[in-house]
């Protein structure tokens, strides 16, 4: 039994994707999910929204095995294995493995050995090292026998990405309205089903080799990374739709989804973007609620009057805290996974 791993992914940034995973994380939890946050973004900013600064530095001055995820995996760039992962308890029910901006020379390693996983023996090693963020995360979720991962990466297609979809089971996909962020969903859809079958062929010849029957208890993951829905967020709204200069891009999200993510041939009577069922929302802008909720280090949706929510902007953080709550529902639906 495996704990389900949910990964939010666009190679286009600037999509509000941390935050995002972030204020889910703290909605989850709150739902009583026990969650464990993997940050796997070299440039750990998910980390950086948990933990202070100086907590930050500190973690990653005593480069203690397992304290953040390159820590964890360092050792296989060595003779070692994969380091026990520490984990934060940033709140009841919520855990954090940091971030490290080191992990980005940890791809060189995954880039060597994907072509050596396709060998004719002395196979374990590499599959070792392509499905050891998936090891992580399920030693990391078994420690404190958590209900789901969710993981943040980096706006790119390189290889620690390709490793840490090939751990995800579901996917979501956040959107920017914009031309940008659209062409980033055209390449998302064919690179996740090159990257789902080239790991199946990896799994196929790993079941064939005499490796497997040296080592039956050696687990890896499916490869599922499964598109769930996608999300719309960060541009303006006003009487509850977007504005116009955002609108051509929005309303194109529903066909450009079925034709390059499900491989479907959409229907020429597609409906718009807000009807569509694989939109799983449409984010707010929160505004000033945003640097307000950074400078206390918390969910815009815990603001207090003590942090200066009062007034409008009580009703906004009242709102948000509705508009997660709804979202986390919507996304354990997809994942079948009971609140």
């Amino acid at each position: 039994m495996t704990t389900p791993v949910l990964t939010f992914f666009n190679n286009k940034g600037g999509v509000g994707k941390t935050s995002l995973i972030y204020h889910l994380a703290w909605t989850f939890a709150s739902l009583r999910k026990r969650v464990v946050i993997i940050d796997l973004d070299p440039q750990s900013n998910l980390t950086g929204a948990f933990l202070e600064e100086d907590d930050i530095e500190s973690i990653w001055d005593s480069q203690n095995d397992g304290s953040t995820i390159y820590q964890c995996v360092k050792p296989l760039t060595d003779v070692g294995d994969i380091a026990e992962p520490i984990l934060k308890n940033i709140s009841t029910d919520l855990y954090l493995l940091p971030g490290d901006v080191n992990l980005s020379g940890y791809e060189d390693i995954l880039s060597a050995e994907w072509p050596n996983s396709m060998g004719d023996n002395n196979l374990y090693r590499p599959m070792r090292i392509l499905s050891s963020f998936w090891q992580v995360m399920q030693m990391a979720a078994a420690k404190v026998q958590a209900d789901m991962v969710l993981v943040d990466i980096g706006p790119n297609l390189g290889a620690i990405n390709r490793s840490v979809l090939l751990a995800t089971d579901y996917v979501v996909i956040p959107l920017g309205a914009d031309l940008f962020s659209l062409q980033g969903l055209k390449n998302l859809g064919p690179t996740l089903r090159t990257w789902k079958n080239l790991w199946q062929k990896r799994l196929d010849n790993w079941n064939n080799s005499t490796d497997k029957l040296r080592r039956p208890d050696f687990q890896l993951p499916k490869g599922n990374m499964q598109p769930i829905g996608y999300l719309c967020q960060q541009h303006g709204v006003r009487l509850e739709r977007p504005v116009k200069a955002y609108d051509k891009w929005v309303q194109r999200i529903p066909f450009v989804y079925r034709e390059s993510v499900l491989s479907e041939t959409p229907s020429e009577t597609l409906g718009s973007q807000e009807e569509d069922p694989y939109c799983l929302a449409t984010i707010k802008h929160y505004r000033s609620l945003i640097p307000m909720a950074q400078e206390h280090r918390k969910p815009i949706f815990n603001l207090t009057s003590a942090d200066g929510a009062i007034g409008s902007h009580a009703n906004a953080v009242q709102e948000a805290k509705k508009d997660f709550t709804k979202l986390a529902k919507r996304i354990a639906e997809q994942m079948r996974l009971t609140l």
